[in-house]
């Protein structure tokens, strides 16, 4: 029986693949599968996933035919996993040994439907530790409260899924799957479903996982309109909620954590290619007249004055025609 399936997708990451492959021999066991998605790589990365089929434990190769998306290859993976949990890794990130069993020690310890855990951010040769942004540690928690308050910090906005280990459960209820096509902004409309739907969760103060940030790469390192994806994914965690039993609680933290990220990529502007940059804007006004008006006139006058300015402007922007559809560090 397999306990554990780790889905990892890899694009065009020849650099950084053999730390990824090397951290995941250091946490083979028998009852582990690696399930590595080559999401139509054009550079070294299919020679080098070729070679650890062959040699790392627990290794499957899948290849896509075309580059789909990061939330596609994930979905991919998931499809073929057979582990009583699921876990995820990104093709440029590293693990440190043992981390997954000691995660999955701490699961079957706690009997939850997913666990959450800090990680290292890597900066070049700086790494600096990020907290889950959860108090109570190693205790069953209700993952619906976890979501608010709206002001703050909250899980939700930590929602790397590489950060945690999941039950097989929540796999066959449709709550791991990932909306396809999207570019980035994937694990937002995830990680809101996973607090809305599940039943229980934990945060654990397991620092086995190494996040390589500034990676030329990345999609948060390139202003093309692939970005533009945050658009689509913030726009199902709005329509999403605004469902939900409790919408009237949860709502504005949904559109303070939008805004919050519409006005982060805003304030950088300047890194977007001058056609991307103008439906930037287009679509942020769009979104923020899509969005509820009586809670975007409650959340604004609490995003402070230069926030709440910039926001108000885009609001009254004037409707263009055409458009077009992009995750960032971002808390509201």
């Amino acid at each position: 029986m397999v306990k554990l399936s780790v889905v990892v997708p890899f694009f065009n990451v020849q650099t950084y693949a053999p730390d990824t492959l090397t951290s995941l021999r250091a946490n083979a066991r028998e009852d582990f599968e690696f399930l590595l998605v080559d999401d139509c790589s054009s550079d070294g990365t299919p020679e080098l996933l070729e070679r650890a089929a062959r040699e790392l434990p627990g290794a499957v190769l899948i290849r896509h035919e075309r580059n789909e998306g990061l939330a596609t290859a994930r979905n991919t993976g998931l499809d073929a996993a057979r582990g009583e949990y699921i876990a995820f890794l990104d093709g440029d990130d590293w693990l440190a040994p043992g981390h997954y069993g000691r995660l999955v020690a701490a699961a079957e310890g706690l009997g939850c439907d997913f666990l959450r855990t800090d990680h290292v951010s890597v900066t070049g040769r700086n790494r600096a530790v990020r907290r889950a942004p959860v108090a109570r540690r190693a205790e069953v928690l209700d993952p619906r409260d976890a979501i608010l308050p709206a002001h703050r910090t909250t899980s939700v906005d930590y929602p790397y899924a590489w950060a945690g280990i999941y039950h097989r459960r929540l796999l066959d209820r449709g709550l791991l799957h990932f909306p396809d096509g999207l570019r980035t902004a994937e694990d937002r409309p995830w990680i809101w479903r996973l607090h809305r739907e599940a039943d229980s969760f934990a945060a654990v103060g397991e620092l086995g996982v190494f996040y390589r940030r500034g990676v030329s790469t990345s999609l948060t390192q390139i202003g093309d309109v692939r970005q533009l994806d945050f658009i689509r994914a913030f726009d199902q965690v709005i329509e999403e909620t605004a469902k939900d039993r409790d919408a009237g609680r949860l709502l504005p933290k949904a559109v303070r954590t939008y805004c919050a990220v519409i006005s982060h990529h805003i304030g950088s502007i300047e890194r977007f290619e001058p056609d991307v940059a103008r439906r930037l804007k287009e679509m942020s006004a769009g979104a923020l007249r899509r969005m509820p008006g009586d809670v975007l006139d409650e959340v604004l006058p609490a995003m402070g004055p230069e926030r709440a300015s910039t926001l108000r402007a885009l609001r009254r922007r004037r409707p263009a025609s055409g458009g077009g559809t992009g995750t960032v560090e971002v808390a509201a």
